[in-house]
């Protein structure tokens, strides 16, 4: 029996994802939920299991879009190779079977012999005056695919005599494609301000200092920044609401509970899931969240509902190094936080020169929605939190804070 395996729908609204990745081989014998296939959305990396154990063919390219619901390979349930002695298999689809160019399967090996390009390579070569005998075919039996003939530099001469200055070309993930298209369009489409100011975090390393090895041992997880960051935005976002709001035409939209997206990065780049309801959240119950996304999104499995919504976001570049930075909005929020290292300076205090712990903290907000007033308000709220986060973000009581 022949299984056709179609794209799955990875959320609402996506129609089209992108075959990132095959991790198997044509003809290769697969395990039932054996990962086969890394998909990119325009929201997130997804892995493709095998929904039988069998010899798979596959019906499409990397870098081919397919879309949701259509067949990307076969799966022969009576094929019995295994990855080390595998032959290749050429199986006649069903009458089932999708005839398009994306989804048909070459059926035999011989009709790329010659490096016969693909339509779209073929294209693209007589637009560049390349001939197929200067290509080495990258596709399945050395066909010439579509990423071969643009990444094809004509030629032009004899080779310069400084030597080789090589040159890759390569296609940008769907993610990263659709990253870039949310950020030009935050600049185009807000009236993008960004304020600063700088925190003295001598406070927080001393409470954080004194209680980091029973929070470990009690929870589980490490008494890092991001708790204090977190609960710091909390206090700030409910006493300056309009932050915590969203243009929506002619409306703003404004919420009572704080989701806050945390930037983090992944193998993929930038990824931003959400801590859901995080006014609700204890100092552990943040660090514990946030740990279990930065590990997915390590792991390639963080999901589309992972990093839907968000009302609010946070971007820590300092752990790159980064001193100070512009952050950019991440529509349709109205508002981001960037964090930045945390450098030992001297500051002036009590008419007396001191070395503290400093960070520069700067908000870009959407100026159509929040006022300087409230912008420049929430920042030093923030400052003041994290300067006196016993009184302010423990009620004087680090160890209840902490549920030591």
């Amino acid at each position: 029996m022949i299984l056709e395996m179609k794209v799955p729908s990875p959320g609402e609204s996506i129609t089209e994802v992108e075959i990132a990745q095959w991790l198997v081989a044509d003809g290769d014998y697969v395990e039932k939920d054996q990962a086969i296939a890394e998909v990119d959305s325009d929201k997130a990396t997804l892995e493709l299991p095998a929904e039988v154990s069998g010899t798979i063919t596959l019906q499409a390219e990397e870098g081919d879009a397919v879309a949701v619901g259509a067949i990307v390979c076969l799966i022969d349930t009576e094929g019995k190779g295994t990855n080390s002695t595998k032959e290749k298999v050429d199986f006649e689809p069903e009458a089932t079977v999708d005839k398009s160019p994306l989804t048909q399967a070459p059926k035999t090996e011989t009709s790329y012999a010659t490096q016969t390009p693909s339509p779209a390579a073929k294209k693209i070569m007589n637009e560049k005056g390349i001939d197929t005998s200067d290509l080495k075919g990258t596709g399945r039996g050395g066909r010439i695919t579509k990423n071969d003939a643009v990444n094809a530099i004509p030629s032009m001469g004899s080779k310069p005599e400084w030597g080789d200055r090589e040159q890759k070309r390569s296609k940008l993930s769907m993610l990263r494609r659709r990253v870039a298209e949310r950020l030009v369009d935050a600049k185009n489409e807000t009236a993008m301000l960004t304020t600063f100011n700088e925190v003295d975090m001598d406070a927080v390393f001393k409470v954080r200092n004194k209680h980091k090895d029973d929070f470990l041992k009690k929870h589980g997880v490490k008494l890092g920044f991001m708790s204090f960051f977190t609960k710091a935005v909390v206090r700030a976002l409910k006493l300056y609401p309009d932050v915590n709001s969203m243009m929506d035409g002619d409306y703003k939209i404004s919420y009572d509970y704080c989701d806050i997206s945390v930037a983090v990065s992944g193998p993929k780049g930038l990824m931003v899931p959400v801590v859901r309801n995080a006014e609700l959240l204890s100092f552990s119950g943040i660090e514990q969240e946030i740990g279990h996304l930065a590990i997915k999104a390590r792991e390639g499995k963080i999901t589309v509902d992972d990093m839907t919504g968000g009302t609010f976001t946070i971007s820590n570049g300092g752990v790159f190094g980064s001193m100070l930075s512009t952050p950019i909005i991440n529509p349709p929020q109205s508002g981001i936080l960037g964090m930045h290292n945390i450098v030992q300076r001297p500051i002036a205090i009590d008419g007396e020169v001191v070395i503290r712990p400093m960070m520069y903290l700067a908000l870009s907000y959407d100026h159509r929605i929040i006022d300087g007033r409230e912008s420049v308000g929430f920042l030093v709220s923030i400052k003041e939190s994290l300067e006196n986060p016993i009184e302010l973000l423990m009620d004087d009581n680090p160890k209840k804070a902490f549920e030591l």
